[in-house]
């Protein structure tokens, strides 16, 4: 008789490739090994007594991540990045909306990539498999994280988040948004920053749904250009759309104008 214990998501942490349950839950991200100066407790021990050598093979890590993208995702093709909140339900509006773009890029000869995990990123990568196109997931490693959802083709899972937005850079000719939390908006300034900076060619990025959008262009149109943050150029890198046929209809004659 099997008298195993039924888990929820919340029993398990994921760490990089590790999967972490019971008494080994808890242990920090490779990100904040990284990046947090003010360790506390056992850890800040820990890493008084290795942080000469620890930071070094970190280095190496990052190389190895680096290395497992740019070799996995060389011959993907013309793709484009689907961004947006993990929360979105399926029964949704913007889920539907997420799954119609993720089609439409497709048809539109697109691969699409996302994140990989639950809400718009799923959402997008189902409606890549619904048109029989290329689904890509980008996966982070976050607590109760449950791994790249079910209709990812192709998928790599990174410890560091500034690794895995090199990925979607290289490897996208454009970037989709649509309603999501902070992750959805440090990637949108993200690639807003690259293109103003011209660190990278500028691409487009479009914007669905007004209604969620609208108060952030106020911002930036109202706010950041009349305090002169910002020059209203700038404001022409975005673009907002309603639905899924006007997005990828904007990305395609960005890309393409003639």
């Amino acid at each position: 008789m099997d008298d195993a214990v039924d888990r929820t998501p919340d029993d398990c942490d994921t760490r990089g490739p590790q999967t972490r349950r019971g008494r080994h839950r808890g242990a920090p991200s490779f990100d904040r090994l990284l990046l947090d100066s003010r360790p506390v407790g056992p850890e800040r021990a820990r890493q008084g007594i290795h942080s000469t050598t620890t930071d070094a093979w970190r280095v190496l890590r990052m190389q190895g991540e680096l290395v497992e993208g740019f070799g996995t995702l060389a011959e993907l093709g013309p793709a484009v990045a689907v961004f947006g909140s993990a929360r979105v339900s399926p029964d949704s509006p913007t889920y539907a909306l997420a799954r119609e773009v993720g089609s439409r890029l497709v048809e539109a000869g697109y691969a699409v990539i996302t994140g990989g995990g639950p809400g718009v990123m799923e959402a997008s990568n189902r409606g890549a498999k619904d048109a029989d196109g290329e689904s890509v997931g980008l996966g982070i490693e976050l607590p109760h994280e449950q791994g790249l959802n079910q209709w990812v083709d192709l998928g790599i899972d990174f410890r560091y988040f500034f690794v895995r937005k090199v990925m979607f850079v290289k490897y996208s000719q454009g970037f989709i948004v649509l309603p999501g939390g902070l992750g959805t908006l440090d990637e949108l300034f993200e690639a807003l920053t690259l293109i103003q900076t011209r660190k990278i060619t500028r691409f487009p990025v479009v914007l669905v749904d007004s209604g969620f959008w609208a108060p952030l262009m106020d911002w930036i149109t109202d706010t950041l250009v009349a305090r002169g943050m910002i020059s209203s150029e700038d404001v022409e890198l975005l673009c907002v759309v309603d639905t899924a046929e006007e997005a990828v209809a904007r990305l395609v004659s960005i890309n393409d104008p003639s």
